[in-house]
């Protein structure tokens, strides 16, 4: 009997026992649910409103894929894990795209590897109805925004505004303060001329086709001698021959071009006897590092301008 009362204990027992592991495991679960409403959290989205209408975004975007505008997201620390090849190629830009994979609209299959939470693309990139599957997409059109409105509008995007305004509004300040030393310098007329070449094509620019353009004109707010105006202020640049180059010359030349390239027209006739040559009021840019208008490629011109028309004052 005895024997008997024994082993009904000890079934008892081993049902007990199995009853709290069902709880111990229970509770497990519960702290993973607690885990994936953490998760939960940190996907919250937010509706932004984009030039398409309002879209529906990540609140803090972990995995961007920028197609345009990588440049801008960049500047404010934006978490990249796609880019175009043109700013993957430009090297000012190369310590923050270390192991940033290279994508393309054009092979969506780049794109979708990267498992994007938000995409960032152009009016006329491609196959944006297939990107739009992959991931939320916001698209801007080149030239709608000024410079520092896309700047603005990458900050809101990226839930950054106030950091954004910050650097728009500082930036402002010390452009327009190298404008004004400037013509305190030079006087309250003096123009400046943006050249582009590869050594056998010539191009002028306006005043937003970058190579700093924006800031020089707009931001410095430098003269423009006439017939840049006439011609390269609608289309945002006019290509040249040679021989009027010294036409469009203002009292400084910018010259966007690329160290290494044929720079055989600097020993030329035409190319000494403009007064600005001839005066050392020529500030040489890097052409591949001077393609994109966004606050990294803006800072790295503006140290360059304020040497070159100061002379390191």
């Amino acid at each position: 009997m005895k024997h008997k009362l024994f082993i009904l204990m000890l079934i008892w027992m081993l049902a007990f026992i199995s009853a709290c592991g069902s709880e111990t495991n229970s509770t497990d679960t519960g702290l993973d649910d607690t885990h994936t409403a953490d998760e939960a959290d940190n996907s919250e989205t937010v509706t932004y409103e984009s030039e398409n209408g309002p879209i529906d975004v990540p609140a803090n975007p972990q995995r961007i894929v920028a197609l345009t505008n990588a440049p801008n997201v960049l500047a404010l620390d934006g978490a990249i894990v796609g880019v175009d090849q043109w700013t993957n190629m430009n090297p000012l830009f190369t310590e923050k795209l270390t192991d940033i994979a290279v994508v393309s609209e054009s092979d969506l299959e780049t794109v979708i590897s990267q498992n994007p939470d938000l995409i960032i693309a152009g009016s006329t990139t491609e196959n944006l109805d297939q990107l739009e599957k992959i991931a939320p997409t916001v698209v801007y059109t080149w030239g709608k925004l000024d410079y520092l409105e896309q700047q603005l509008e990458i900050g809101k995007l990226l839930n950054k505004e106030e950091e954004a305004q910050q650097w728009i509004d500082d930036f402002s300040e010390r452009a327009t303060e190298l404008g004004e030393a400037v013509k305190a310098k030079a006087g309250e007329d003096v123009t400046v001329s943006v050249l582009e070449t590869n050594g056998k094509d010539f191009s002028v620019f306006g005043d937003d086709w970058a190579r700093g353009t924006e800031i020089l004109y707009q931001a410095m707010g430098l003269g423009m001698p006439e017939l840049v105006k006439e011609n390269a202020l609608g289309e945002g640049y006019y290509m040249l021959s040679q021989e009027v180059i010294p036409e469009y010359a203002g009292d400084y030349i910018v010259l966007s071009r690329n160290q290494g390239e044929d720079n055989a027209f600097m020993e030329t006739e035409m190319w000494n006897s403009i007064p600005a040559v001839q005066n050392g009021h020529v500030i040489e840019i890097e052409t591949k590092a001077v393609t994109y208008s966004d606050p990294i490629t803006l800072e790295y011109l503006l140290d360059i301008f304020a040497e070159g028309f100061l002379d390191g004052e």
